[in-house]
């Protein structure tokens, strides 16, 4: 079997059949569904790092390249788009003792060495997993337990989704008016229109909210100023990393949540496509593990397989890989040019907040797709608990504390998932 994958010209219908890993649309098509999966993952990539105080416009800009990357290092066989991992937030801030959102890390390098050391350890486990198969790692998370994590990496965010306009009527409107928007044009729409849902209907709110706000003063208006003094091209500022012991042993071990949100990613992907992708589990871990030394290596964040971006194939049912490719490219010039960087800053938070709720609703609702799909018995008590448990963690955001490192809800509830399944098929097994 050859590294990568052969592609072929998509030659169904649009509005019945989704479109295949191995499949390609005409150019036009495939630029519009990449430039939409760019705008899907924007605002959690600016926003991890912008917490971390990392240089945003880097993020961006190695989130196109990683996501390049991992399409080589994966020959082109997973759909994936990399982005700035949330899992890293708690542990970077306990390594530099920056407070979260206060600005410029000034600690930054230490950070950098830390994360350096969690992509090296999240590469070394998947040249395991290429070496020894992936039936361990299926056996560790059978589907109650991969469509549970898919559906708290939705969950999971939720609330904090919604807390930005929380008591504010107007916000909530708009937040509303944004999901109605992306509703109507799924539903009502055909063919390849119907695909850009959410790009299409970020356009209109966004349209809708000038209207409201800049015409009619209902609401804070869009300040276009900034647009205008941004510049077209701009470099992002680099920086080198500096390995410290404590920072290292704070920050590595989050390769093992890189590792669940890989694999459930990849499941859920799996299950959408109804192909099995679970040959290169090995792939992408390597390939994610390197892209996050190799962002840390020059000042960027720490990457992750992006639910967001599941979310958007979901809903389009376009896998195909040579998006993402394009996503990639278009992601690369977005970070290096203020001025388009600009344009994105100026989505009203109400319109973002919608945006994030069609998709963290499409995510948790792909996890359970896993369930129906492999026909999970929660007639079960086994799986009825595993199940049960993990989604409340998640959602509940109970990060377990394990000395200075936090686990984060995703992490706990991940680990506490792979551990109950585990300890409560003892029974079964006797």
């Amino acid at each position: 079997m050859s590294w990568f994958a052969t592609w072929r010209p998509y030659a169904g219908d649009l509005n019945k059949e989704p479109v295949a890993t191995n499949e390609y649309l005409p150019i036009g098509q495939s630029v519009m569904l990449g430039i939409q999966h760019v705008l899907a993952m924007f605002g959690a990539t600016v926003l991890a790092p912008l917490l971390m105080g990392f240089d945003a416009n880097l993020a961006i800009m190695m989130s196109g390249i990683c996501t390049i990357l991992f399409f080589v290092m994966t020959g082109g066989r997973v759909p994936s788009y990399l982005g700035s991992s949330f899992a890293f937030i708690g542990v970077v801030a306990a390594a530099t003792a920056h407070a979260t959102g206060s600005g410029a890390n000034p600690n930054l390098a230490v950070a950098l060495g830390g994360i350096i050391a969690c992509g090296v350890l999240y590469a070394l486990i998947g040249l395991v997993v290429m070496a020894t198969g992936t039936r361990w790692v299926e056996n560790l998370m059978p589907p109650v337990v991969t469509g549970a994590v898919v559906m708290i990496i939705g969950l999971n965010l939720a609330p904090v989704t919604v807390s930005t306009v929380a008591g504010k009527p107007f916000e909530l409107t708009m937040t509303l008016i944004t999901v109605l928007c992306m509703s109507v044009i799924a539903v009502f729409a055909r063919g390849f229109v119907q695909r850009l849902l959410l790009l299409l209907g970020l356009v209109l709110a966004y349209v809708i909210y000038a209207i409201v706000a800049n015409v009619f003063g209902l609401g804070t208006p869009i300040d276009f100023g900034v647009i205008g003094q941004a510049a077209w091209f701009g470099v992002p500022s680099f920086s080198s990393p500096v390995f410290d012991v404590n920072a290292m042993l704070i920050i590595a071990p989050v390769a093992f949540i890189l590792v669940a949100e890989n694999l459930g990613h990849i499941k859920a992907v799996g299950a959408m496509t109804g192909e099995n992708l679970s040959p290169y589990l090995g792939r992408a871990f390597v390939a994610d593990g390197v892209a996050t030394a190799l962002s840390a290596g020059v000042g960027g964040t720490g990457m992750t397989t992006y639910g967001e971006n599941i979310g958007v194939m979901a809903v389009t049912r376009v896998y195909s890989t040579i998006v993402f490719v394009i996503a990639g490219v278009f992601a690369v010039f977005l970070g290096l040019s203020p001025k388009f960087g600009a344009i994105i800053q100026t989505i009203p938070s109400p319109v973002l907040t919608g945006a994030s709720i069609v998709v963290f609703g499409l995510i948790a609702i792909a996890g359970a797709k896993i369930w129906i799909d492999n026909q999970v018995n929660f007639s079960n008590n086994k799986n009825l608990m595993v199940a049960a448990i993990t989604i409340i963690l998640g959602t509940g955001d109970f990060g377990l504390m394990i000395g200075e490192f936090n686990l984060g809800g995703i992490g706990t509830a991940t680990f506490a998932a792979i551990l109950l399944n585990w300890f409560l098929s003892l029974r079964q097994a006797s």
